[in-house]
């Protein structure tokens, strides 16, 4: 079977979506983001400082999930890069 594709919101590249980390914003809600498993509104970034840098500077992750992002957020996937060594 083939491969689930997903492009990143930061540099727009096209791979298998495990390659990716998935945010989410829960259905029903316009507030609570969740990362890497629920039901709702998703966007897919690249496990790269690059992407995570653009995303949260210029705002892709919440225009893409149609919702504010909070910095807890952000410094999750930070963490997450900083314990994976990219």
């Amino acid at each position: 079977m083939l491969p689930n594709y997903r492009r990143c919101v930061s540099c727009r590249k096209i791979a298998p979506k495990q390659e990716f980390w998935r945010i989410i914003r829960l259905a029903g809600s316009s507030k609570q983001i969740e990362l890497d498993q629920g039901m709702g509104r998703s966007a897919y970034i690249c496990r790269c400082s690059d992407c995570l840098k653009n995303a949260k500077n210029k705002n892709r992750l919440g225009r893409a999930l149609k919702a504010q992002i909070s910095e807890e957020i952000f410094k999750i996937l930070s963490d997450r890069l900083k314990s994976n060594g990219n």
